[in-house]
């Protein structure tokens, strides 16, 4: 690059989908964010949702969404995200699918980028038809389109709602 060259990184602004139910999930996902904050910037942060487990007998989910700009891209995020789970003690390969866990965090959505790959998919296959993920993510994004179906976030969390009137247990104020 020549003299008076500069790069300019476009920063690429994710919604993440964080859940637990194990342990101390508040402090699981204050602890994330805040480790998100050094790299990043946590621009929102939903309530706190909790919401019936899916899967095997289990405790309830709290659930939230974070809206965050990482300057590395989705993939790189998404790299941070496993360190950070694994770092709270989650052990993917060990657990069993739809189980309890302390921290578990998804990339539900990017405001630029959509991704079909075997490590990263964009926006996330099923988050058209999660309530838990939908409603918090519909407090950090609600104009954002989903776009491969047309429709906001906060039209999808409406329909969510509709479809699963008692998904919902309570909705919990929530600071990091």
């Amino acid at each position: 690059m020549g003299r008076g060259s500069s790069i300019i990184l476009r920063m690429v602004r994710v919604v993440l989908g964080l859940g637990g139910n194990t342990g101390d999930c508040r402090m699981a996902f204050s602890e994330c964010l805040a480790a998100l904050a050094v790299e990043g910037r946590v621009v929102d942060v939903s309530r706190l949702w909790c919401t019936r487990a899916i899967g095997p007998p289990q405790p309830d989910y709290l659930n939230a969404a974070a809206l965050v700009e990482w300057p590395a891209g989705p993939r790189a995020l998404l790299a941070r995200c496993l360190e950070l789970e694994a770092a709270g003690g989650r052990k993917r390969s060990a657990e069993a699918p739809w189980g309890p866990r302390t921290l578990d965090i998804d990339l539900l959505l990017s405001e630029s980028v959509v991704c079909r790959g075997p490590v990263l998919t964009l926006p996330h296959p099923r988050l058209h038809e999660r309530r838990f993920a939908l409603e918090p993510a519909a407090e950090t994004a609600p104009t954002w389109t989903h776009p491969l179906l047309g429709r906001t976030i906060a039209k999808l969390a409406e329909e969510a709602r509709e479809r699963e009137p008692d998904a919902i247990i309570e909705v919990l104020s929530f600071e990091f």
